[in-house]
């Protein structure tokens, strides 16, 4: 029985090139297609020569020997036939594996590769807007599901590496650009540990990522930032599009209330909103009417799916959101739209708030029944650390039809979600409601 097991292997794997959808079997056709042609051609030839009156009897014999003369007709037909389907197949296999060998991950073949490929580009095109940790991790997740994959981030943020940059340069923040274009890069375990890596000690680049300094050069040699964004996702062969919210250098703002007390305080600055002590009442752009990036509006209006979040609520997600032309871009547009709760709190912007508290926070700043699904996690299986606390799916929050409970929860770090949970659950909800793409 073991030796057997070989030969099924190889039958199997010759079996799988004619499974549809891998976009193979027309070219082995035409293949084939010429090279009949061609044999047409030489036969003639040969007929020609075979016939002809000063050809010597001697070679003659011998071609009627190799031409096998000697059998029936049909079984001539098949044993040619045969070699040169078997040999042409082979030369194809072997002409694909040395063409594609650059491009193949190891320990993987060429067809299931290409079916993967082709599978993720006939996926649903999906907009996730967001910003943070969040953001990348929905994106690690979808990625597996689809090509058709645009990231929409905020360009809000005044802190760190970014905020150095943004005020040196005068260039947009592109941490939560980084994060994003190594989430969605083929090679993600070695990318992320290179765009992730901080420069310590040297003199002027103390403390800034190499992801940001390689946009920010990019976005010298091209002239723009935009460009520099596109020209990062080429160079690093993205699944998908890193899109900036807005080209404008926008001001996150928010009215705080201070803990017991009536008393509100206006914080500017994305990254001094957490810092303050309270309840955040309200928070805006400055200036208001910024305009969206008019491909990330297109890829909104076009979209089958929308996710918002996870992410920061008042410093990842509303800003984005708080874009007005692309807020409208949202609630026009006809895909399946999915509000994604975070998994624990953020300490300074949600403390003990549950999923319901999420959605009313994001309601009462853009409009009411704008999602389609509230997606929730209920495992709380593990322990958090002290300073966080679980976001609950409370009664508030069940009662609410949108609202869908599902295991989303990263075990080894239980204040994020898991990346393959949360895809396969938003693409397994997507489905339920628009069935199969063709």
């Amino acid at each position: 029985m073991k030796e057997n097991k070989p030969s099924r292997g190889v039958w199997q794997s010759l079996r799988n090139w004619f499974l549809p959808g891998l976009g193979i079997k027309r070219w082995m056709l035409a293949t084939l297609g010429g090279i009949t042609f061609l044999g047409v051609g030489l036969a003639i030839l040969l007929l020609d020569f075979y016939r002809a009156e000063y050809t010597n009897e001697t070679f003659l014999s011998i071609l009627s020997y190799v031409s096998l003369r000697f059998l029936p007709r049909i079984l001539r037909v098949l044993i040619f036939g045969g070699i040169g389907m078997g040999i042409t197949a082979y030369g194809i296999w072997g002409l694909n594996r040395a063409l594609l060998r650059p491009f193949m991950q190891p320990g993987r073949n060429v067809l299931d590769q290409v079916a993967d490929y082709n599978r993720r580009a006939r996926g649903p095109r999906v907009v996730a807007i967001g910003g943070g940790h969040g953001l990348a991790s929905l994106l690690r997740g979808l990625k597996e599901h689809t090509r058709n994959l645009t990231a929409v981030v905020t360009v809000a943020d005044d802190g760190g590496s970014s905020g150095r940059l943004r005020e040196s340069l005068g260039i947009l923040p592109p941490g939560d650009i980084r994060n994003c274009l190594a989430a969605l890069s083929n090679d993600e375990a070695m990318l992320t540990q290179l765009f992730q890596y901080r420069f310590s000690g040297e003199p002027g680049l103390d403390g800034h990522s190499f992801g940001n300094l390689f946009i920010t050069a990019l976005s010298d040699i091209t002239g723009s930032f935009e460009e520099a964004v596109a020209e990062s996702g080429r160079v690093l062969s993205v699944s998908g599009r890193v899109l900036p919210s807005t080209l404008h250098d926008v001001r996150l703002v928010a009215d705080i209330q201070l803990p017991d007390t009536a008393n509100e305080v206006r914080v500017k600055g994305e990254s001094n909103i957490p810092a303050v002590a309270g309840r955040v009442r309200r928070v805006w752009l400055e200036p208001n009417d910024a305009p969206a990036f008019p491909p990330a509006l297109k890829a909104i209006l076009n979209a089958d799916l929308i996710v918002v979040g996870p992410g920061s609520l008042y410093t990842s997600l509303l800003p984005n959101l708080l874009v007005r032309d692309l807020m409208a871009a949202v609630h026009s547009s006809h895909a399946i739209k999915i509000f994604v709760c975070n998994i624990a709190t953020q300490t300074g912007e949600t403390d003990q708030y549950s999923c319901y508290d999420h959605v009313r926070a994001l309601e009462e700043h853009i409009g009411e029944d704008l999602f389609d699904v509230v997606l929730c996690n209920d495992n709380y299986s593990v322990s958090l650390p002290a300073e966080t606390e679980w976001v609950r799916a409370d009664q508030r929050t069940l009662a609410d039809t949108r609202a869908y409970c599902a295991d989303l929860l990263d075990e080894d770090h239980p204040w994020r979600h898991d990346a393959g949970k949360l895809g396969e659950t938003i693409m397994n909800l997507f489905f339920e409601r628009t069935g199969p793409l063709r």
